[in-house]
């Protein structure tokens, strides 16, 4: 019981982490050889204010497991809408979604798991 409790806690962690990376993957395009130095920083620094936020969320997540499910399940749900409501939507892109919102989705249901053996646990 004690290894299954431990997993539960690292695995939504580990597996935050790793979704930040990802995320923060997507930011590089910016790095062309036509743009300059400035423009690369702030084309960096815009790429990434998602991850900034996660990565603050997720220090807060740490100790707090309820927020850590709000946040990601937000965080999944939040780019399906404003992938629906973009310019040039099309309908067989909501299955692309799934690359950022199923993995959010399933982080955030790991988190909420944990927090609820907390929960009762303290009962």
């Amino acid at each position: 019981m004690k290894k299954i409790s431990k997993s539960l806690y690292w695995t939504p962690r580990i597996f935050s982490i790793l979704f930040i990376l990802f995320l923060a993957l997507f930011s590089l395009d910016v790095i062309t050889p036509e743009a300059s130095f400035g423009q690369i920083l702030l084309g960096l620094f815009m790429h990434n204010i998602p991850v900034f936020i996660l990565t603050i969320l997720l220090v807060i997540t740490w100790k707090h497991e309820i927020v850590g499910a709000i946040t990601f399940f937000t965080a999944g749900l939040l780019y399906i809408i404003t992938l629906f409501f973009s310019q040039n939507f099309q309908w067989f892109m909501l299955l692309w979604s799934i690359t950022i919102s199923g993995p959010s989705f399933l982080i955030s249901y790991l988190f909420w798991l944990n927090w609820k053996k907390h929960k009762r646990g303290a009962k």
